[in-house]
Parts: C-alpha cells; sequence; structure tokens
C-alpha cells in the first residue's frame, strides 16, 4: 500500500470513538477490548450483549456510555414476574375519551440497558424480537417507530444459573456482538482501589455529562457504513462463515446475518483505529465477539470443555488470510 492509503482517516466517527474512549477511560480502568467493542458495537448500529461475572463493571459501563451521549436512555431490570407489557408499553382505557390510549414501556429511548436478560421467561424476552431487529413495536395492531439511533445492551451472569431462562438462539442471533468481560489485572484492581479512595464511582458518574448528540451519532454511523471493503476482504469474510457451517466440532455454524454484522463491525474496528478501509485483522479481530453466540458446538467438544471461542481460533488458523 502507498502512504495516502497508510495515513489515518480522522473522519467524525474516529473523532466520536477517541472522545467516547477518553470519557469512559477516566472511570473504566482497563476492560481495553471491552471498550473497543462497546464503541464499535455503538458505531456499527448493532445490539450488545455484555457477559461476565457480578462486579465486572458491566453495567457501570452501559450506563457511562448512555450519559455520555445527549439521548434518551432506559434502564430495564429483568426479573422472573416481568411481563411483555412491561417493556414494550400497554393500552390504557381512558374513560374520558371512551378509548384506548397507547402508554409506551421502557424500550421506547435511544439506549436501553436491560440488566440480567437471561432473569426473564420466555415470553417476555419475545418481547424483545420485533423491537431489536425492526426498531419497532406492534401493539393492538398498530405499529410504532424507534427513534434513532436504537441501541439495547443486555448484560447477563455466565456462572449463575438459578432463576434463568437460557435465551433462544434466535434472541441471541440478534445482537450484533457478545462481548466477555474478566477479571481486571493486579495493577489494574490496585488502580480500581485509588480511584475510588479519592471518589466513589457513584459520585464519578454523577459527574459525568454528555459530549455527544444523537445526530452524531447517526453521522457516524453513516460514515461507517461506508468504509470501503475490498473483494479478498469480502470474500474473506465470507469463507469465515461458510467454514463455521462445516467444522466438525460445530453442530450449527453461522447464518448470512452473521456475515453481514462480521463486516459491518470489521468496519467499526477499522475506523476506531482510524483507516477508512478494512484490512484481515480487523475481520480476525471481529470473529469471537460476532460468532461466539451464533455457533454451537456438538455435544462431544461440550462435553470436553471446549469452549466456541476455540474453536473459532482454530477455524481461523486454516484460512487463507489475503494480502
Amino acid at each position: 500500500m502507498d502512504d495516502q492509503q497508510n495515513a489515518p482517516a480522522m473522519g467524525e466517527a474516529f473523532r466520536i470513538a477517541e472522545l467516547l474512549r477518553q470519557q469512559l477511560g477516566e472511570i473504566i480502568v482497563g476492560q481495553q477490548d471491552m471498550l473497543e467493542l462497546l464503541l464499535a458495537g455503538l458505531l456499527a448500529g448493532g445490539h450488545l450483549l455484555i457477559e461476565g461475572v457480578p462486579g465486572v463493571a458491566k453495567t457501570l459501563t452501559a450506563k457511562l456510555l448512555a450519559k455520555s451521549l445527549d439521548v434518551e436512555f432506559s434502564r430495564i431490570q429483568f426479573t422472573p414476574d416481568l411481563m411483555p407489557s412491561d417493556v414494550t408499553g400497554t393500552s390504557v382505557f381512558h374513560a374520558q375519551q371512551a378509548s384506548f390510549q397507547f402508554r409506551r414501556g421502557p424500550i421506547f429511548a435511544n439506549v436501553v440497558l436491560i440488566d440480567e436478560i437471561n432473569r426473564a421467561p420466555a415470553k417476555t424476552q419475545a418481547a424483545l424480537f420485533e423491537v431489536m431487529e425492526e426498531r419497532q413495536v406492534t401493539v393492538d395492531g398498530i405499529t410504532y417507530p424507534m427513534n434513532s439511533p436504537f441501541m439495547v445492551i443486555a448484560t447477563q451472569n455466565p456462572i449463575e444459573h438459578e432463576g434463568t431462562y437460557r435465551l433462544p438462539e434466535a434472541q441471541l442471533d440478534r445482537f450484533l456482538m457478545k462481548i466477555n468481560v474478566g477479571y481486571p489485572s493486579l495493577e489494574e484492581e490496585v488502580q480500581i482501589l485509588s480511584r475510588q479512595q479519592q471518589t466513589a464511582v457513584a459520585h464519578q458518574l454523577a459527574s459525568v455529562n454528555p459530549v455527544l448528540h444523537a445526530s452524531d451519532v447517526l453521522r457516524a454511523q453513516s460514515e461507517v457504513q461506508s468504509v470501503h471493503a475490498e473483494a479478498n476482504i469480502l470474500r474473506f469474510t465470507a469463507q469465515i462463515i461458510h467454514a463455521t457451517r462445516n467444522h466438525p466440532s460445530l453442530f450449527v455454524g453461522a447464518s448470512p446475518r452473521a456475515s453481514i454484522a462480521l463486516l459491518q463491525v470489521a468496519k467499526a474496528i477499522a475506523v476506531i483505529r482510524g483507516r477508512s478501509f478494512v484490512i484481515p485483522d480487523d475481520v480476525a479481530y471481529a470473529v469471537a465477539p460476532v460468532l461466539r453466540h451464533r455457533v454451537m458446538l456438538t455435544p462431544e467438544r461440550e462435553m470436553e470443555g471446549v469452549s466456541a471461542d476455540q474453536v473459532l481460533r482454530e477455524l481461523l488458523s486454516h484460512i487463507e488470510v489475503p494480502r
């Protein structure tokens, strides 16, 4: 490539990503992969599922992102007794007008945090199918569109299964990425304690002010959509998805929706890293978060304790990287 191709594309989306990265980094210690993927999800216009043990800043990060944007934010705590109408809204009868009026539920916001999504039963989880895929809610035969941008960030605990309901594959497929959050390193934990000693996290969060408007996010998302991916990148992306459908360790492979998601996230990663074009490393970096919740291991591999990430790494190592 020539020098012009190697030059960073300092566009609106890159500026927004850097601004948000700086704002989030003032409170969140470490978790660089999570932050980068969170920003990629925002710029790609997709929904995110964040999985990690309690106390690793999943909810805090989502709330911090929402507070950094001048948009409407709502939080829904999923519980076993939550009904679909508690999420989408319901029609209320007004005696004076002798008519029903639709009262919007908390899903009607720009950024929606669903805490512990697997705590609610299947019928409540199903209330998210239409709104996450089509950005609209249909109640009593009337369709209500969502305002843009619209993003669902859901969290779940991977180790506690009592009182939880497994997300169906159709629901998982609606999440652009599944982000796994691990423990901080020793030095990062020391830094967390040092910050907490100076100022409580709640006070830090209360002092956060919006740095971007909804229109800024929409312009950035449009810019990401126009990022260039050459034919060899498109083939590389398709080869990865196709390989999941023929891998002996996978019972279910990824769908065409997954290939679109993989390319879209790769474009967002390229922009975040200062480029206006996609390289193979962008696609490879996005493989695990985009596909880990979309593929199913064979029962034999599950019994052996193999993870989807391990299979995806093995799969990727057998695909020729374009030059």
